[in-house]
């Protein structure tokens, strides 16, 4: 599974003005495995992919300290004039 979720924020909903789409992906995957599947699964051209990597934050409860999984995020830009719905129902 290459695309987990999409992220929906208020920053990304801004994002989505402008034709990017921000998604929660593998952190396996590559961004010409991204590219591919956003194609096949919502039919638009993708003209780029960005990337980003992020670690997980450290945390405390008490005594015990704890970590917060790595993640990683893809920024998706359509073509002009598409769509992605990526509204949860």
């Amino acid at each position: 599974m290459t695309i987990k979720k999409p992220i929906v924020s208020e920053k990304t909903m801004d994002l989505s003005k402008i034709n990017k789409y921000v998604f929660s992906v593998d952190r396996k995957a590559s961004s010409y495995e991204i590219k591919k599947r956003v194609e096949s699964i919502y039919k638009v051209n993708v003209e780029a992919v960005n990337i980003i990597n992020q670690e997980g934050k450290v945390k405390r409860l008490g005594r015990s300290v704890g970590r917060r999984p790595d993640s990683k995020k893809a920024i998706i830009t359509v073509k002009k004039g598409q769509i992605i719905d990526i509204m949860p129902k």
